[in-house]
């Protein structure tokens, strides 16, 4: 199956899963009295809007390079993850302030007790967004699509907010009308939290940061196994959304040809990029190796 292939399957399963059960617990919330499901339903159609994103980040980033973008457009990925993370972050605050309201009101009273429809579509919600975050997680990491990563989280989150809806609805059927408005603050921070991380990890995406240590020291070993490389002078690496620039000066004999210094370069650079597919770019700078003492 081809990345377009899976890029729409996984548009298809999220949009019409997510319009699905925006609908179901919207009419479970309205009818089954719960404000906790209503956000709750409210954060899943948000799931619609960054799913639709999520494809179009993916679809832009595939574009070629061109004399305008000489580096290509896969930057358009971080772009999509972050607007979701700003969807994320304003649906968790609106959810989060609309709890606070309730449980400061001190009306508890006239709070109205949940039905058992609510509760219903918290668990067939719980089932279907947990399902939902597993098969789109799978095949982001077969793309390695920070989008599509940032939408299966997505998901999941709409999963804890299921379950704080559980609790809160549990709680209302149990005495406690309370408990359904605290429902709702609960599933505003853990909404709020996932719009945190993808908004944070889209920035380190944007802002070149290094493909971390342990990925260093794998691209160090290679490297300095292959065949004429003395030594590393010197190892850079950045990310450029899912993608990976990688920026080495190698040591070699000080006396080999040109042409000998070359042919190292060049396996060097095409040993990396066949066994780290995830680089899109390597550059190599040889360096003479240290002279050796003479016998």
């Amino acid at each position: 199956m081809t990345n377009r292939e899976i890029t729409k399957r996984l548009s298809a399963v999220g949009i019409g899963g997510n319009v699905l059960l925006s609908a179901f617990k919207l009419i479970a919330g309205i009818f089954g009295r719960s404000g906790a499901m209503v956000s709750d339903a409210v954060h899943s159609l948000s799931d619609v809007f960054a799913t639709i994103i999520a494809f179009l980040g993916v679809k832009l980033s595939e574009k070629q390079a061109d004399e305008s973008h000489p580096y290509g457009h896969e930057r358009f990925e971080c772009v999509a993850s972050m607007v979701l993370g700003v969807i994320l972050g304003v649906t968790g605050v609106g959810i989060g302030y609309t709890g606070v309201r309730n449980i400061f009101s001190g009306d508890f009273k006239n709070l109205q007790v949940p039905t058992i429809l609510p509760l219903v579509a918290a668990i067939v919600s719980i089932v279907a967004k947990e399902i939902m975050y597993r098969y789109t997680m799978h095949y982001a990491k077969m793309m390695n699509s920070a989008a599509f990563e940032a939408d299966a989280w997505h998901h999941r989150s709409d999963a804890f907010s299921s379950i704080g809806s559980l609790i809160g609805i549990v709680g209302a059927r149990l005495g406690l009308p309370v408990m359904d408005p605290i429902a709702s603050v609960v599933i505003a921070a853990f909404i709020l939290k996932v719009a945190y991380e993808i908004i944070r990890d889209a920035l380190d995406q944007m802002m070149d940061s290094t493909a971390g240590a342990d990925y260093e020291e794998k691209l160090k070993n290679f490297i300095e196994g292959s065949e004429g490389v003395e030594g590393i002078d010197l190892l850079h690496t950045r990310k450029f959304s899912s993608r990976i620039y990688v920026d080495v000066e190698i040591a070699v004999d000080r006396n080999s040809s040109l042409i000998a210094a070359h042919e190292i370069a060049e396996r060097v650079h095409d040993g990396i990029e066949e066994n780290f597919p995830e680089v899109k770019h390597v550059m190599v700078h040889v360096n003479p190796g240290k002279e050796k003492p003479a016998d």
